[in-house]
């Protein structure tokens, strides 16, 4: 069974640093497109991020660009997105998901509709 369990998220201060993980069980991350999306309620799900380990690529939506890192720990089969520099404008749900490396090879990262595998959402709260 193919299952992402995301956690990490809470409550920061503008300018703070928090991890997000996404447990990947079912399935071999590394040779996959993994990606972060977020949303607010009541918007349009957005990129955040994505990876394809087995080919070294790495994406960014721009407004995360110099702050995020997406890596994957190959060992424990987990997806990391180190968020540093938050601000107000990152507060949203946090989902990781999965889709097959060829979404990554072809750059279509940002497409939602490409990804069947979906974690549940944690949250992050930036605030003064």
């Amino acid at each position: 069974q193919l299952q992402l369990v995301g956690s990490g998220g809470g409550s920061v201060q503008p300018g703070g640093s928090l991890r997000l993980s996404c447990a990947a069980s079912g399935f071999a991350a590394e040779e996959n497109c993994m990606v972060w999306f977020r949303q607010v309620p009541g918007k349009k799900r957005e990129e955040v991020a994505a990876l394809y380990q087995r080919g070294r690529t790495t994406f960014y939506a721009d407004p995360v660009k110099g702050r995020f890192t997406v890596s994957l720990d190959n060992w424990q089969n987990v997806l990391i997105l180190k968020m540093n520099n938050l601000k107000v404008k990152d507060n949203a749900i946090y989902y990781c998901a999965r889709g097959p490396e060829l979404v990554c090879t072809v750059g279509s990262w940002w497409v939602e509709s490409n990804f069947a595998t979906w974690g549940q959402g944690t949250e992050v709260t930036v605030s003064s």
